[in-house]
């Protein structure tokens, strides 16, 4: 034995030690990459690689952001379309976080359901459109109902894992004490379970915006998608460029809020990659 009380040959131990970093300094690098992404766009335009019947260059997306918001018609389209996203998403998460719970806390709701819900979530909701528009017509109620349908199955998913995961002994323990069924899914399920709820509703909120670019395209009068096809009509890439940033920053908006949940519901755990 050594003097410092370790084998010969092995040194003594020393724990990685995180460095802290600054909001500013994460907020800088995240912007990175949009940033490059944006010069690049802006230098391939200048220079002529990129022809505006192509793609707009980005002053030109700019002016016609102020051209759709002057007139009134990029805020009514997109009022149109964060309602039926909305109203989609609610449903398909309210039916998502009631069947994942039915299958993963009780073992008749598992033998009834699971199997047939499963056999659902494998067809795609695209193909969906023709049926729908058969069903509900021209509507919003197929618009509505194709986002419903497509949030519904990943909240359904993390919903019935999460449930099962939750630890048994701690089910039985408050049983013994004499909770009921419905205190058990409330006071000890779902807490336990938030986690894969948090990620069951980022995966849903993503899905509602691309249900949102299908449903718009069946037949619509109003909303970012029916801005799309009048763009693409006459041929206005930097309208066409407005409504595919904006479709973008909804999905954006989407993860940045399901990201603050996490710190306000789970303020124990770490960021992702906080220790690498």
């Amino acid at each position: 034995m050594s003097d410092t009380g370790l084998h010969p040959g092995l040194v003594r131990p020393s724990p990685q030690r995180r460095k802290a970093r600054g909001r500013t300094w994460s907020v800088t690098v995240r912007a990175l990459g949009p940033l490059a992404l944006l010069a690049l766009w802006w230098a391939a335009s200048a220079t002529g690689l990129l022809t505006p019947d192509v793609l707009a260059s980005p002053a030109e997306v700019l002016r016609a952001v102020g051209e759709l918001w002057g007139n009134g018609q990029l805020p009514d389209a997109l009022t149109t379309s964060l309602t039926r996203s909305g109203l989609g998403l609610l449903i398909g998460l309210t039916a998502g976080l009631v069947l994942g719970i039915t299958t993963g806390f009780t073992r008749l709701g598992d033998e009834l359901l699971d199997s047939s819900i499963q056999t659902l979530r494998t067809i795609p909701f695209l193909s969906l459109v023709p049926l729908f528009m058969v069903w509900f017509g021209i509507n919003e109620t197929a618009k509505i109902l194709l986002i419903a349908v497509a949030t519904t199955f990943p909240m359904y998913v993390s919903t019935s894992s999460g449930v099962r995961d939750t630890d048994p002994r701690l089910i039985e323990a408050m049983r013994s004490f004499g909770m009921g069924r419905f205190a058990l899914v409330r006071e000890v399920v779902l807490p336990g379970a938030l986690p894969s709820l948090l990620a069951g509703l980022r995966l849903s909120m993503t899905l509602s915006v691309i249900a949102l670019i299908a449903a718009e395209e069946i037949n619509a009068t109003a909303g970012i998608g029916y801005l799309m096809s009048q763009a693409q009509s006459y041929a206005r890439t930097d309208i066409l460029a407005v409504c595919i940033l904006v479709y973008g920053l909804l999905g954006l908006t989407a993860d940045i809020v399901v990201r603050l949940l996490e710190r306000v519901l789970m303020p124990w755990r770490t960021p992702q990659g906080a220790t690498r």
